[in-house]
């Protein structure tokens, strides 16, 4: 497996290259050839992208398609009744609550800021815990909302994670940092470099996940990254080359989902995308469904 370059000369990349990656790497085992527990494909989707009159409706869908798990937005406090009554009953249960940046807040130089930025995140915290989520999904920035170096950032990462990690653990969740492509921030692209930032924090409340969309544009093998991510990774992101949903390009996750075999993945999968202009989303998402679990019986290890 290639080790890919990292973050030169900051504090988390000299981990990263040292005894840390050996660790992982000897826990989840490039050479392994059967994972410690047997992996499940655990599909759902994102709230906005299951057509429906009311939460209830998206959730039967979902079931009815064969999902499992509701990705929700931001911080519903307002929402726990109605998501609570939503799911009741069925296969379904909550993923994840895809959080964002609020900002840059949490990584700003405005001390303020930052201490309104951590608030937030445990008032999102306490909400996943309620729903009983994996975790809240945290992008430390998006371009422009930081003029810090990266390894400017590490630092104040490794700051303010502890805190938060304590309070994930506390409610039963965890904090999941997400690498996104170098379009969209200068910072953390790579799955590596969000298992960096873990192994140095070492807290059972700060996890990561990956995205196939910005998986394709940043790794070089699918399989490879999502083995080094391991333990530490419990969401996932399912979209097209395109963004489009998984099947209406060329993108392919068999690679990817092998990986996720490797490593017993056990968590949810979850569709982040569009829908190609043109086409209904009532027959292409259930199709989605079909075409994830064709790709997964293909990944064999």
């Amino acid at each position: 497996m290639e080790r890919r370059e990292f973050i030169k000369g900051s504090v988390v990349g000299t981990v990263a290259m040292g005894v840390g990656w050996m660790r992982d790497h000897d826990a989840v085992g490039e050479e392994s050839e059967q994972p410690a527990s047997e992996a499940e494909l655990k599909l759902g989707s994102q709230e906005s992208r299951i057509p429906g009159a009311s939460l209830r409706e998206k959730v039967l869908k979902i079931e009815e398609w064969g999902g499992v798990g509701l990705e929700l937005h931001g911080s519903p406090r307002d929402r726990i009744q109605e998501i609570q009554e939503a799911i009741q009953g069925t296969s379904v249960e909550v993923s994840a609550l895809c959080w964002g940046s609020m900002n840059g807040d949490l990584v700003s130089m405005d001390q303020e800021k930052r201490a309104t930025g951590i608030a937030a995140m445990k008032e999102a915290l306490s909400v996943a815990g309620e729903l009983r989520s994996s975790g809240v999904i945290f992008v430390p920035c998006f371009h422009k909302q930081s003029e810090l170096t990266p390894e400017e950032l590490d630092q104040v990462l490794l700051d303010i994670l502890p805190e938060l990690g304590e309070h994930a653990q506390a409610c039963g969740t965890r904090v999941l940092l997400e690498p996104l492509n170098r379009m969209e921030t200068f910072y953390i692209n790579r799955l590596e470099q969000a298992v960096a930032i873990c192994e140095q924090v070492n807290h059972p409340g700060i996890r990561m996940m990956g995205d196939f969309y910005h998986m394709g544009i940043e790794e070089k093998d699918d399989e490879a990254a999502f083995v080094e991510a391991g333990p530490w990774l419990h969401h996932v992101h399912l979209a097209s080359k395109k963004r489009f949903l998984p099947g209406q390009d060329e993108r392919s996750f068999v690679e990817g989902f092998r990986g996720l075999k490797r490593v017993g993945y056990k968590d949810h999968c979850s569709l982040e995308c569009g829908v190609r202009k043109g086409t209904d989303p009532e027959e292409e998402i259930p199709k989605a469904f079909r075409f994830l679990m064709e790709q997964w019986r293909q990944a064999v290890i």
